[in-house]
């Protein structure tokens, strides 16, 4: 089912007030400039008495953060849920480099931390509650949000990891990035394993998401050739450890991350309505 269409009054009609309302600019974070956020604040926040849940939609390599921020506008008023989306910009730490915020750390940038520096900003200025949020990201975003989960599974409400070209398994035999052997080394955390057990976890891939162009790892075991059976090898290992999975294989969809949002956005509505 489609999400409404959002109401037109959304906006604060505000000079100020007007930026921060429905579809908002981008704000620098403020924890680290290089970094930016924008927001769908949805027209329940304007009476709400309780804090808002929090729902975090991190894009892919391409860093379209704005269009999936839009493409849950109806799904914010609906759900009465703040939409965020930060930009990891490329180039962070190294010229040109497109890739470092999917594995967490590159260059002494703590990705991780950006993301909840940006959340923490967002409480301080919104009615949310940032202690938990849903977590959502495709293809690149996908990378990252499983992995933030290995370390701060506590902070989520539901996880929903799409298609991502290259995964870390649960595995304490084999390094980072592949495994997780190393992590307090690398992270100074262990395993969030216990917290991420109670976490309801949704692995979401087009069924015709197929191309291997971009994720070939000649000489790697990176759990299959395709997106399609790289998360379904992710699927089996979160199984074996005891972490439930709604796994979805959505037909005729190809690497098209918008296209999927419907299907994640079903997922995230049940665990909005206490139905995960």
């Amino acid at each position: 089912m489609t999400s409404p269409r959002p109401s037109a009054d959304a906006r604060i009609l505000d000079p100020v007030e007007f930026y921060h309302s429905g579809p908002t600019a981008f704000f620098a974070s403020q924890a680290d400039q290089r970094f930016s956020y924008c927001l769908y604040v949805p027209k329940a926040h304007r009476s709400a008495t309780a804090p808002l849940p929090l729902t975090v939609v991190v894009h892919g390599t391409q860093r379209m953060a704005e269009r999936y921020r839009d493409a849950y506008r109806g799904f914010a008023e609906e759900h009465e849920t703040v939409v965020l989306a930060p930009l990891f910009p490329a180039g962070i730490g190294e010229p040109g480099d497109l890739n470092g915020f999917k594995r967490l750390s590159f260059k002494g940038v703590r990705f991780d931390q950006v993301l909840l520096d940006i959340v923490d900003e967002v409480a301080q200025r919104y009615r949310v509650d940032a202690g938990r949020f849903a977590l959502h990201g495709f293809s690149g975003g996908g990378q990252f949000v499983h992995r933030f989960a290995y370390l701060h599974a506590a902070r989520l409400s539901a996880l929903s990891v799409g298609a991502p070209g290259r995964i870390t398994r649960i595995d304490p035999d084999v390094p980072w990035w592949l495994g997780t052997a190393d992590l307090r080394e690398r992270f100074g955390q262990d395993l969030a394993l216990d917290a991420l057990r109670t976490v309801p976890v949704q692995l979401v891939v087009g069924a015709e998401d197929t191309d291997t162009w971009e994720i070939a790892e000649p000489g790697v075991d990176a759990g299959g050739d395709t997106r399609v059976a790289r998360l379904t090898t992710l699927r089996d290992n979160f199984e074996r450890h005891g972490i439930g999975v709604r796994f979805d294989v959505v037909p005729g969809i190809a690497h098209r991350g918008l296209q999927l949002q419907e299907v994640v956005q079903g997922f995230l509505g049940e665990v909005l309505a206490g139905r995960p």
